[in-house]
């Protein structure tokens, strides 16, 4: 059975086609990452931000390293 991560929060940057979503994993750990899509390829959202991988225990800790890392979203955040 496939296992997928659960978003519990996403966060549009002006214009919907950059996002950061912040999620759980099937194990209980968090992560987050920053997409785009492009409305000319129908393909949807892909990683720009390339920082699924990393690990954090809560959602909190995971939120306040996306908005360290990506200077857009700690407008959206404060």
């Amino acid at each position: 059975m496939a296992h997928i991560n659960k978003t519990i929060r996403s966060v549009n940057l002006d214009g919907e086609m950059i996002c950061v979503d912040i999620f759980e994993r099937p194990d209980e750990t968090y992560g987050f990452d920053e997409f785009r899509r492009d409305p000319e390829d129908g393909r949807g959202w892909y990683s720009i931000g390339h920082h699924g991988s990393r690990v954090f225990p809560d959602a909190e800790s995971a939120t306040e390293e996306a908005k360290a890392q990506i200077h857009w979203l700690r407008g959206k955040l404060s």
